[in-house]
């Protein structure tokens, strides 16, 4: 695998409006921040409104690694009202906004066939347009490649119909613990974690099924192994971006060659550093070397 792997986020790109100001964000955009911050060449495919939030929504991305196909909409930019309890983010997320009509293009297909790794979620499809991209887009991609859903539920932008659709076109899915309960009252089951986990990798045949467990731990799964580690103790600023960057991290480490558990050691201490910083795209330091 190449040192600059190629790896494409499609959905949501938004401003997270925080307390302190405003913020670049968006999960799967988040996702190839990380990536790219590492050394994946990156790439975010959304759109943006024609207004002057969508101007300064790309002079951000300017100054930084990542690389866009993001196309300009008649409708206003995404964003969210962040209101943060103890550094825990809670969402009201504006709807009817540009990234809810990301238009099918020849360059995010041309990237798609080509990506290393490609995340999503299930929130970029709760308006048809952009779900019919999303669902063409994972048509088309490389068959060799990684594709991670992030379920990264919000508000009620879910179903489980949506999910079973998302998930035969993933090969790692990422859940967390608050996530867990919902799923499982989705499915009518009263079981562990861990048994909801193992349940979820078989059935639809993943290469890896990410766990996570807040400040507590975190699990990757694959059909002959489980990975754990404790999640490290640090001062937390917010949590904004963190579970983005332990993906971006694990699937870059991955593709890079790293085992599982180095890949996991290191996804969890840059999902760590992430929780000191504020908001989801902190600037990394010059060296890594003290957080990983």
């Amino acid at each position: 695998m190449s040192q600059h792997p190629l790896i494409v986020g499609i959905g949501e790109l938004l401003w997270d409006r925080l307390p302190s100001g405003k913020r670049v964000g968006g999960a799967p955009a988040n996702v190839v921040y990380h990536a790219s911050c590492l050394g994946a060449e990156g790439y975010a495919v959304s759109a943006v409104g024609k207004d002057k939030l969508g101007d300064e929504l790309l002079e951000a991305i300017s100054e930084t690694t990542l690389h866009t196909a993001i196309e300009r909409v008649d409708y206003p930019t995404g964003s969210v009202h962040v209101t943060l309890n103890y550094g825990i983010p809670e969402y009201n997320i504006v709807e009817n906004v540009a990234w809810d009509y990301i238009p099918l293009t020849d360059n995010a297909l041309t990237l798609v066939k080509k990506a290393d790794a490609i995340c999503y979620g299930t929130l970029a499809s709760r308006n048809d347009v952009s779900h019919n991209t999303i669902i063409t887009l994972l048509k088309h991609a490389n068959p060799s490649s990684l594709r991670l859903f992030d379920v990264n539920l919000r508000a009620a932008y879910y179903s489980k119909q949506l999910i079973n659709e998302l998930i035969t076109y993933a090969n790692i899915f990422k859940v967390n613990s608050d996530e867990a309960v919902v799923l499982k009252s989705m499915l009518d089951v009263d079981i562990s974690d861990d048994d909801l986990c193992r349940m979820i990798l078989e059935k639809y045949n993943l290469k890896y099924l990410i766990y996570t467990n807040g400040s507590l731990s975190s699990s990757i799964y694959t059909a002959d192994a489980v990975s754990t580690l404790k999640t490290p103790p640090v001062r937390v600023n917010d949590t904004i971006g963190a579970g983005d960057a332990f993906s971006g991290a694990f699937v870059y480490y991955t593709l890079s060659g790293l085992f599982l558990e180095d890949a996991h050691h290191m996804a969890v201490n840059i999902s760590a550093f992430v929780c000191t910083q504020s908001g989801a795209w902190p600037k990394y330091p010059e060296t890594m070397q003290k957080y990983i």
